[in-house]
């Protein structure tokens, strides 16, 4: 049996789980989430706890199994508590600003970048002028979207490795390159 896929996934209170075929829904406190698992493989709620279960030990289903019960206890977990990835911008003229439910952002470029607003996504701004570094929370309730979300607003300004200028993740560490040594 995989270790993930047989471990049950714990239901708080307020937290609906509804099956359907193979679809599963979870309801809570800060939103509904469903998701499509594999069509082999066996959801059971019962009152406190969620199990997944399968036919046999195929290899497809073996991989299928803890990545269906991962799915499952992340929206639970979303619907509960939610996500958040925070960035930090870093340099000198780099800012980030919220405008409306997007952001507007100066990255070094002739023009300003604008990042809309992307449905169930929310973005906090935390400015700090003496460390000069901004910092972005990307929030919301879907793992997979707060994930891609802030990889996307990473990918417009990547941070540099001579000075580490640019976009990164909070606890991402940057290894920096040796510029050009003069002459002796």
């Amino acid at each position: 049996m995989s270790r993930i896929g047989k471990k049950p996934i714990a239901l708080p209170k307020g937290v609906e789980v509804k099956v359907n075929g193979s679809t599963v829904s979870v309801k809570g406190p800060k939103g509904q989430l469903s998701q499509d698992i594999y069509s082999e493989l066996k959801v059971e709620v019962g009152s406190d706890e969620v199990t997944v279960t399968r036919p046999n030990d195929s290899r497809t289903n073996k991989a299928q199994h803890g990545l269906a019960r991962t799915l499952i206890a992340n929206m639970v977990e979303g619907v509960t508590n939610g996500f958040k990835t925070s960035l930090q911008i870093i340099g000198i003229g780099y800012r980030v600003a919220a405008k409306g439910k997007g952001l507007e952002m100066a990255l070094g470029f002739s023009h300003p970048v604008i990042v809309d607003p992307v449905d169930g996504i929310t973005f906090e701004v935390e400015v700090d002028n003496r460390a000069k570094v901004n910092k972005l929370h990307v929030l919301g309730i879907d793992k997979q979207k707060v994930g891609q979300v802030a990889a996307d607003i990473r990918g417009l300004r990547p941070p540099e490795p001579y000075k580490g200028k640019g976009i990164r993740y909070v606890d991402e560490h940057i290894i920096k390159k040796a510029g050009k040594a003069g002459k002796a």
